[in-house]
């Protein structure tokens, strides 16, 4: 009876906290997706102001020219959506070529030999040709570029370190303690009594004491992301730069053929009006949905206790404590699998870190690192953070020495006190007890209760 109730309990309470998970990964989802999509419009836009006015201010300068341009915006896609290109090194190759090309279609009369041309393309930085415009560029869409990509891909990461921990099956420690929770009630006999509160939270901060652990990480990545956020207005920022790439290629173009003020004027250099997407006012409301599930992982319980759980209120003294009806007097445990050394009600290893979920913390951490680094403005390898070697599984994955020490914001004694013990045992035998399995009726009514459990008994996960 108790293996079929402990199974029973152990998939509704995996099929709740993948149902909290799917609400989480939908937000950061549509954010990815709105943040993403205007990015590439702005990016788009450029381009079509580029090919809708280049040919009447240039002519067979640009038009003569098409591939090196188109290719330029093809590299630049490229390098936002995270491919192992450098950016200055690909800004720097593309002015090299277009000094080539545009000086022979200047001096059409002079024989240039093709190493001459080459050698006038390695000068390009030197012999600065094209004005002020290449290295302005050069500065404003690393910063911007990078920024953009990395908080994409930090929304990314964040939604598959969401979906990846939700996958982590509970222990049967876990579904025996959950077991006790909903059904033991039924089993003795007051199926009217509802959990206590706080019995409840001990329950899943047991359970989820791995979980927990993400909560330090998971708040420097979301931190890390909203301060990322800075980046994205201003003259300097990416919402300025990627939509106007097209205007420093106009200035440069201007300068080689020395008559700016003519040709400025048949090109607009403002930026395009970029398509709807994230404004300042859609960039708030999605810095508030990130600090909202800062503490997500260290909610859960709490969460699922009051929001999927019938529970007793707080100042009932009637609730089923685990044992009876009466108040429920153990301390509520803190976060972390550190802090689950006295759980009176889930025997919880803290030697044994889930190491699915270590790796996801060093995965968070990677991430934070690299958005951190973009905020400074720095290049970064982007590649795929679920690729990187760190975090592999060996038992060194806790950043910061952070393996067996919690991080509770609560204050919890050393010991918990033994409050619901049958009688005659000792303080540790009851502990033992009152955490692996129900108090056992007489055998003869085992076969009823089972189907009164079963049958009649209502789960208590919603």
């Amino acid at each position: 009876m108790e293996e079929n109730l402990a199974n029973r309990s152990r998939a509704e309470l995996e099929t709740a906290l993948r149902d909290s998970s799917r609400v989480l990964q939908a937000m950061l989802a549509t954010q990815l997706r709105s943040f993403d999509d205007h990015f590439q419009h702005l990016l788009n836009d450029s381009e079509r102001t580029l090919q809708g006015t280049f040919p009447g201010a240039f002519g067979e300068l640009y038009t003569q020219n098409t591939r090196a341009f188109r290719d330029l915006y093809a590299e630049l896609r490229l390098y936002y959506r995270g491919a192992n290109l450098h950016l200055e090194e690909t800004l720097a190759e593309f002015w090299a070529r277009l000094l080539e090309r545009l000086f022979k279609q200047l001096h059409p009369q002079l024989l240039l030999p093709d190493d001459y041309l080459d050698c006038l393309g390695k000068q390009a930085e030197a012999l600065r040709p094209f004005g002020e415009a290449p290295r302005e560029l050069r500065l404003r869409a690393t910063r911007a570029f990078v920024a953009a990509r990395s908080f994409v891909q930090g929304l990314g990461v964040a939604s598959d370190v969401v979906r990846k921990v939700a996958q982590v099956p509970l222990g049967p420690e876990c579904s025996r303690a959950v077991m006790k929770l909903v059904y033991c009630a039924h089993c003795l006999g007051v199926p009217g009594a509802r959990p206590c509160p706080d019995y409840c939270r001990n329950v899943l901060k047991g359970c989820l004491a791995n979980q927990a652990d993400l909560d330090a990480e998971w708040r420097n990545l979301l931190d890390s992301m909203v301060l990322i956020t800075d980046k994205f207005w201003g003259t300097s920022g990416v919402e300025s730069v990627i939509g106007s790439v097209h205007t420093w290629l106009a200035e440069a173009i201007n300068a080689l053929q020395d008559n700016r003020d003519t040709l400025t004027a048949k090109v607009d250099p403002a930026a395009p009006q970029g398509p709807s997407g994230p404004t300042g006012e859609a960039v708030s409301e999605a810095k508030a949905q990130l600090r909202d599930v800062q503490d997500f992982w260290i909610s859960l319980p709490g969460t699922l206790c009051s929001e999927k759980m019938a529970l007793s209120t707080a100042s009932d003294d009637r609730c089923w404590n685990g044992m009876a009806r009466g108040r429920y007097l153990p301390e509520v445990m803190g976060d972390g699998l550190a802090n689950q050394i006295n759980n009176p009600e889930v025997e919880v290893d803290i030697t044994k870190p889930d190491m699915t979920i270590r790796q996801q913390i060093m995965q968070l951490k990677i991430m934070t690192n690299r958005l951190r680094s973009a905020y400074n403005g720095n290049d970064v390898d982007f590649q795929d953070a679920s690729d990187d070697g760190s975090g592999s599984g060996s038992g060194d994955g806790c950043p910061d020495d952070r393996c067996g020490r919690g991080t509770s914001r609560k204050s919890s004694s050393s010991r918990t006190p033994l409050t619901h013990a049958l009688p005659g045992l000792s303080e540790q035998e009851g502990q033992k007890t009152s955490a692996a399995s129900c108090p056992q009726p007489p055998t003869f009514l085992l076969p009823l209760l089972l189907s009164l459990a079963l049958t009649v008994a209502r789960p208590r996960w919603r």
